[in-house]
């Protein structure tokens, strides 16, 4: 069964920091690039970075760069957004998705997993 789960949301002041964590399961990992896409409530779904476990490519929209760093632990499978400076509108539910990374961002997507809330106070 494949399974993303992803975790580390919580409520922080902004100016703060977050890590989320994307555990993956039931597919090659290697095989597979892991995003992560936010919703805010009443907004679109926002595309926010991405990396690729086979040949480590990165993407960053352009609101998060500078402040977000995505990494990946292939003995873990687990992929972690450290979130720094973050800001009000920064708030959503962060979901991760299993596809492909490219320069540009996510190509296909097969997998997505549950969410977690990040919410940034004023």
């Amino acid at each position: 069964e494949v399974q993303l789960q992803a975790s580390g949301g919580g409520l922080v002041q902004a100016g703060g920091s977050l890590r989320l964590s994307c555990a993956a399961s039931g597919f090659t990992f290697g095989d597979y690039g892991i995003g992560w896409i936010r919703q805010a409530p009443g907004k679109d779904r926002e595309e926010i970075s991405c990396i690729s476990n086979n040949d480590g490519t990165t993407y960053y929209a352009d609101f998060v760069k500078d402040r977000f760093t995505i990494s990946s632990d292939d003995a873990k499978n687990t992929v972690y957004p450290q979130m720094n400076n973050l800001k009000p509108e920064d708030t959503a539910v962060y979901s991760c998705v299993a596809g492909q990374c490219l320069l540009n961002g996510l190509g296909y997507s097969a997998f997505w997993g549950r969410g977690t809330l990040v919410t940034v106070s004023s």
